[in-house]
């Protein structure tokens, strides 16, 4: 197949660029590097079977990233940052809806009917009763961040255009992903933040009092999810998750194990937008996907303190 990768440059794109070459495919990746970076796809450059693109697509013409005809697109390309999506609610909409709406239509344009997009189940469900954890598929969606009304909104889209259309798509809610190429800067993810802290032996700061949970899922079996929904799951919104919620304080613990840090970490407030608990149910991505995860949380932390370690 020839397929089309928005956001080719972050870590979870460039690991999906790598497992689609290795597979075998054509690529075409897109990417404005506001938060990817060139050294996540370096390696890739100048091979027949890729082209990488510089786009913004809540901006450029799109004409070049569709004029092979891909056969699908996956949608990963975002603003992120749910503390942005608070102090800038109108750049991220410009990115998140504005970009979803002209890549859709470019789509539509060049007749390409197959669209995957990456959504979040940390952010769309809203704050749910801890008892009604991990959240099936079908759970209400009442985002407290204008990041989650964002993606939402995009969902939406997918369902309009497969309505006027014909648009086959399948929308992935992931957990919190982490792993490999993940920036603590620019795609920050609170793994990635603490293992730059305590490799460098510097002050770790958790947000809030720290019981706040999440549902951290890893980057290789987000990737395994999106290449099984390339061509299966037609219609549907699938959890990416593990169903099991581990706490900021229990992750700082799990790292600081791994990486022999001794000094306890210091508290700030919360930040707003921020949910207090989250994770979500993955039998539909069972079902649909013959997808579960791989990846224990252990193995995943120190594959990624071992990846930090060597590149830093």
């Amino acid at each position: 197949m020839h397929v089309l990768v928005t956001g080719g440059a972050g870590f979870i794109g460039s690991t999906l660029l790598d497992r689609l070459v290795a597979d075998g495919h054509t690529v075409t990746s897109v990417d404005d590097l506001s938060t990817g970076h060139v050294r996540n796809v370096a390696h890739l450059d100048g091979r027949a079977d890729i082209r990488l693109l510089e786009l913004d697509l809540s901006r450029d013409d799109l004409t070049d990233a569709f004029t092979t005809r891909p056969d699908a697109v996956v949608h990963l390309a975002a603003q992120i940052s749910v503390r942005i999506s608070v102090t800038d609610p109108v750049r991220d909409a410009e990115v998140n809806v504005l970009g979803t709406v002209r890549l859709l239509e470019a789509a539509r344009r060049h007749g390409v009917d197959r669209v995957v997009f990456a959504t979040s189940g940390g952010c769309i469900y809203g704050q749910p009763d801890v008892a009604d954890l991990p959240v099936e598929e079908d759970h209400p969606t009442e985002p407290h961040s204008p990041y989650g009304a964002s993606k939402l909104t995009g969902e939406l889209y997918l369902r309009t255009f497969a309505n006027l259309h014909g648009l086959r798509w399948t929308s992935l809610a992931f957990g919190n992903v982490y792993g490999p190429r993940q920036d603590p800067a620019g795609e920050a993810g609170v793994v990635a933040i603490f293992a730059e802290q305590m490799l460098a032996d510097a002050p770790c700061t958790i947000f809030g009092d720290g019981e706040q949970s999440r549902d951290f899922v890893f980057v290789d079996d987000v990737v395994e999810g999106i290449v099984r929904a390339i061509e299966r799951g037609d219609g549907h919104r699938i959890n990416i998750g593990t169903g099991t919620r581990t706490s900021v304080n229990e992750l700082f613990e799990r790292l600081a194990s791994i990486v022999g840090y001794q000094a306890q970490p210091r508290h700030e407030p919360a930040r707003p937008g921020e949910l207090d608990h989250i994770s979500i149910d993955p039998t539909l991505a069972g079902r649909l996907l013959d997808w579960r995860p791989s990846v224990t949380l252990d193995d995943g932390l120190r594959r990624t303190v071992e990846w930090v370690r060597a590149t830093s």
